[in-house]
C-alpha cells in the first residue's frame, strides 16, 4: 500500500510551534511508514518536507518513547520484505510437443501388444528374467506396456501433465535424461525388493511418479539453495506436497485396476534423490500382484 497523498498544511492554526523532530526520512513513503508507528502509540505526527527529504514531527512528550519505537521498528525492518525463495528463476515457456510424443510412442506399443500378444511377455518387468537372465531391457520396456484400455489412458493423462511439467520446469535434454534414469532406477527396485519371487508387471506410472518425485526433489533443492533465513523449515513445505499428492494418486484403487503401491513409491524416491541431486543444474538460484500373473502399475 502506498502513502497517500497528504496535503501538508503549513499554517499555525494546524501545526504547534514546539514540535520536536524524531526523525529524517529522505521520501515521504518512509516518512509515512514511520509515522505508522507514531499512530500506533496513540499520538499524532506531522510529516514536513525539508532540504533533502522529510522531518517526522511530534509532540515533546512524546519524543522519547517515540524515538525507541522508530528505533525498534528500524531494527526488526532489516532484510523485510525478505527476498522470495529460489530467487530470479529465468522465465521458461511449457514444453508439449516431446510429451506428446511420448504419448503417441505409447498408443503405438499398446496396438503392437493387441497384435502379438507375445510381446507383453517379453517386456513385462520380471524380477527372475532380469536376475537370474540378465534381461535388463524389462525395467525399460515395461514402462510402455499397459493392461487394457483403461490402464492406458490413466497413465497417458497423467504422463502428459507430469512429463510437460518435468522438462519445462528442469529443462528438455536434462529433464528426460533425469526421467528415464529415475524411472528406470524404480522399477529395478522394486523388481529387487520383490526378488526373488515371481514378481511381474507393466505400466507407465512408475515413470509418472518419478516424474513427480523429479519435480519434488528439484523444488527441495532451490528452497535449500536459497539465500532465505527459513529455508530450511520452508524445505518441508514441496516434500509434503509431493507425499501428499503420492498418497492419493498412488497408493489408491483406480478403474479396478490392482496398483502397485510399491512401484509407485520406489519411482518416486528415484526421482526425488535424482531431482534433488541434479534437477537444479538448469537456472541461476541464489544459495524425486500375484504369482503366474502379471499385475497391472495403474494410478
Amino acid at each position: 500500500m502506498s502513502a497517500p497523498e497528504t496535503s501538508l498544511e503549513t499554517t499555525d492554526e494546524r501545526i504547534p510551534e514546539d514540535l520536536v523532530e524524531a526523525g529524517f526520512y529522505r521520501t515521504a513513503t518512509d516518512g509515512f511508514a514511520h509515522g505508522l508507528v507514531v499512530l500506533a502509540m496513540g499520538r499524532p505526527y506531522w510529516l514536513m518536507p525539508s532540504d533533502g527529504g522529510h522531518r517526522l514531527l511530534v509532540e515533546p512528550a512524546a519524543l522519547p518513547v517515540a524515538r525507541e519505537q522508530l528505533a525498534r521498528f528500524d531494527r526488526e525492518s532489516v532484510g523485510w520484505p525478505p527476498q522470495p525463495i529460489g530467487g530470479d528463476l529465468p522465465a521458461g515457456r511449457t514444453e508439449f510437443i516431446t510429451p506428446l510424443m511420448w504419448g503417441v510412442l505409447v498408443v503405438e506399443v499398446f496396438g503392437v501388444q493387441g497384435r502379438w500378444p507375445g510381446s507383453t511377455a517379453a517386456g513385462a518387468l520380471d524380477t527372475q528374467a532380469i536376475f537370474d537372465r540378465g534381461e535388463w531391457w524389462r525395467p525399460a520396456t515395461a514402462l510402455f506396456l499397459h493392461a487394457d484400455v483403461g490402464h492406458l489412458a490413466s497413465n497417458l493423462l497423467g504422463g502428459l501433465l507430469v512429463f510437460s511439467a518435468v522438462v519445462s520446469t528442469i529443462g528438455l535434454r536434462r529433464g528426460w535424461l533425469l526421467l528415464a534414469l529415475a524411472s528406470f532406477a524404480g522399477n529395478v527396485a522394486v523388481a529387487g525388493l520383490n526378488y526373488p519371487g515371481p514378481y511381474q508387471s507393466i505400466g507407465a506410472s512408475t515413470a509418472v511418479f518419478a516424474g513427480l518425485g523429479l519435480l519434488t526433489g528439484r523444488a527441495i533443492r532451490v528452497v535449500e539453495r536459497a539465500d532465505h533465513p527459513h529455508r530450511w523449515r520452508a524445505m518441508f513445505v514441496p516434500l509434503a506436497a509431493g507425499l501428499t499428492v503420492l498418497a492419493l494418486y498412488g497408493a489408491g484403487a483406480a478403474g479396478g485396476l490392482q496398483v502397485d503401491v510399491l512401484a509407485h513409491l520406489t519411482g518416486f524416491m528415484a526421482g526425488l534423490a535424482l531431482g534433488f541431486v541434479g534437477g537444479c543444474a538448469a537456472g541461476r538460484l541464489n544459495r524425486r500382484r500375484g504369482p503366474g500373473r502379471i499385475t497391472p502399475v495403474g494410478k
